[in-house]
This record gives C-alpha cells, sequence and structure tokens, in this order.
C-alpha cells in the first residue's frame, strides 16, 4: 500500500475555497436577489403559482424532448414505441402547463396534498416502529406536522391551487437565498 499523498485532493480545495473567497461579494448579492425575489413570489402568490407551472411546463416539454430523442436510439420496435409514447405525453403535458397554468396548478396542488399527507403518515408509523429510539417524537411531531399540511392543502382544494405552489415556490426562494448569503459572509471571513 502506497503512503503517497493525493496532490489533487487538499491543495486543490484550497485553491477553490481561495478563488471562491475572492467572489464572496458576488455569492451575497446572489443571496440577496433570491431573498429578494422569495419576498417578491409571497407578495403575490397567484402570479409565483403562474409561474412555477410554467417552469415545470417548460422542464416537461425538454424532458420529453429528450424522450423522444431517445427513442430513435433505440433498436426494438416494442421499446421504441414505448419511449416515443412517453416523450410525447410529457410534451403533451409540458404544453397544456404553459397554455392553461391553473388548470396544471389545480392538478399539481392535488398530488402534492395528497404526497404530504401520506409522506406525513408514513413518517408517524415510522416513528412508532422505532419507539424505543431517543428520537422517536421529533419523527412523529414531523409527520403530524407534514399530515396536517397535506390535510389543509387537500380540505382548501382546488381554491388553494391559486396560492400553495407560489408560497412554497416564495419559501424555496429565501431558503436558497439565505444559504447564499450564508456561504458568502462565511467567505468573506476566509480572505
Amino acid at each position: 500500500m502506497s503512503m503517497t499523498a493525493d496532490k489533487s485532493g487538499p491543495n486543490s480545495l484550497g485553491e477553490g475555497l481561495k478563488m471562491l473567497s475572492a467572489k464572496w461579494g458576488w455569492i451575497v448579492a446572489l443571496g440577496i436577489v433570491f431573498m429578494i425575489a422569495g419576498v417578491v413570489a409571497l407578495g403575490s402568490v397567484v402570479s409565483a403559482t403562474e409561474s412555477a407551472v410554467l417552469i415545470v411546463g417548460i422542464m416537461m416539454i425538454m424532458g420529453g424532448v429528450a424522450e423522444l430523442i431517445a427513442a430513435f436510439s433505440v433498436k426494438s420496435w416494442g421499446k421504441f414505441a414505448f419511449w416515443l409514447l412517453l416523450g410525447a405525453l410529457y410534451v403533451a403535458a409540458g404544453v397544456i402547463a404553459i397554455l392553461n397554468p391553473f388548470a396544471a396548478a389545480t392538478i399539481l396542488t392535488l398530488m402534492l396534498g395528497i404526497a404530504l399527507a401520506v409522506g406525513g403518515l408514513l413518517r408517524i408509523f415510522l416513528a412508532f416502529q422505532m419507539k424505543h429510539g431517543s428520537s422517536w417524537g421529533w419523527v412523529a411531531l414531523s409527520g403530524v406536522v407534514t399530515l396536517l399540511l397535506g390535510a389543509m392543502i387537500i380540505a382548501q382544494w382546488p381554491a388553494s391551487s391559486f396560492f400553495v405552489l407560489g408560497i412554497f415556490l416564495g419559501i424555496d426562494l429565501i431558503f436558497i437565498g439565505s444559504s447564499w448569503l450564508t456561504m458568502g459572509l462565511a467567505l468573506r471571513k476566509r480572505t
């Protein structure tokens, strides 16, 4: 077994941190921009919901096109038809989401509510399976909160479709911004 040090490890990491530290101001600025965008999204949750659905629609079209391209690389007819159908469905769903974002938001919000409720139930079940552990109470509490959030979304559905995704987008942008801001300030201390 060789005891030689890997030259690419710590030195390249240190160099990368030096380069990032020199750009700490841009990273802080990016964090602030994300946080402002999050506050704006929370201030206009209906528009933020529409924007979120439009982004999902664009991503679905891009994924569908990739599936269609992949279909032509498949040799057997059955797999070709499956990939082709899958790609066409993705493209169609993306187009529908872009043409009618609030109808798409209704479906996405219902799916989100169901996913949160099921995830909450699973966490509660998991907590009772690990009842002898030290953190089972926190897992149970997390499950109850997630279940209640999902139940609230479902109970207010379809009206919740106009604001839930926008609220989630705004909160996500604020958390992303705060993480960039924190990283930028930590890099500033390294300079």
